[in-house]
């Protein structure tokens, strides 16, 4: 079936503002999830698919096998334009023309998709039922050197509200002061291993959960059998933060009894 794109009109809390209306939830999806579980798929890199509340939320999704062409976004999420976070080959197989597509606005002034919403840090909106809170995501350089994500840029890392349980993807960004905000509000957070890219690796991970303090820990962004290596060094660590640790390889499904 070929799908067509059509500019969704949603309201946007915060620096960006929109008309309202009716967000439509496609009926092939009705029956996802109704016994309220939230279901977490890990894709790749830092891909994460949401499934809840009979609707499903993509977070920069890349390099998707063809089979989740079957599998059609109510929402894609973007966090910031570099490839391995941003690809819009993968969007455009995902989107149907109800299909919400939000990012920040150095990048949706430079897509080719249609029907994009701009949005930044502290904005938040609606995908039926669910609640996205953006919220800052930027890197930090060395000394003589230039940041990879820079504050400037606006980029954005994102809190999925659904009922009240709340997921954080903090997409590439350092262990940032900001979190200091989330603190004891986040039930699963998805947090870069790196390394590379500036974004935090190692010790500064387990900082990151010790402030924030949520429940469950995914890890995401990291290369092959870097998630055992750095659950063998620091799980004790971060086991001692109160946080448990779901440890996923990636295309591998948890499921959260809500």
């Amino acid at each position: 079936m070929k799908f067509t794109k059509r500019t969704k009109i949603i309201f946007i809390v915060g620096s960006v503002l929109l008309a309202s209306a009716a967000i439509a939830t496609p009926t092939t999806l009705i029956l996802l999830n109704k016994n309220k579980d939230v279901t977490v798929n890990l894709l790749y890199n830092a891909g994460v698919m949401i499934e809840a509340n009979g609707l499903r939320i993509y977070i920069d999704p890349i390099d998707l096998a063809y089979s989740y062409n079957e599998l059609p976004a109510d929402a894609v999420l973007i966090t910031h334009d570099h490839g391995d976070h941003f690809q819009e080959s993968t969007i455009d197989r995902i989107a149907t023309d109800e299909t919400i597509i939000a990012m920040p606005e150095i990048v949706a002034v430079t897509t080719t998709l249609e029907g994009v919403i701009s949005v930044a840090p502290e904005d938040s909106f609606l995908i039926g039922s669910i609640n996205v809170t953006c919220f800052y995501m930027y890197t930090f350089a060395p000394l003589g050197y230039e940041s990879s994500h820079p504050i400037e840029s606006n980029y954005v890392s994102y809190l999925i509200d659904i009922d009240g349980f709340v997921l954080f993807h903090s997409g590439d960004s350092s262990n940032i002061p900001e979190y200091s905000q989330l603190q004891n509000k986040v039930d699963v957070a998805f947090l870069p291993l790196g390394p590379g890219c500036q974004t935090m690796t190692g010790i500064d991970v387990v900082y990151a959960i010790d402030m924030i303090k949520p429940t469950y820990f995914i890890p995401i962004h990291y290369a092959p059998d870097a998630n055992t290596d750095f659950i063998l060094i620091y799980g004790t660590s971060i086991e001692n933060c109160g946080c448990e640790i779901i440890d996923l390889e990636y295309y591998e499904t948890y499921v959260f009894a809500v």
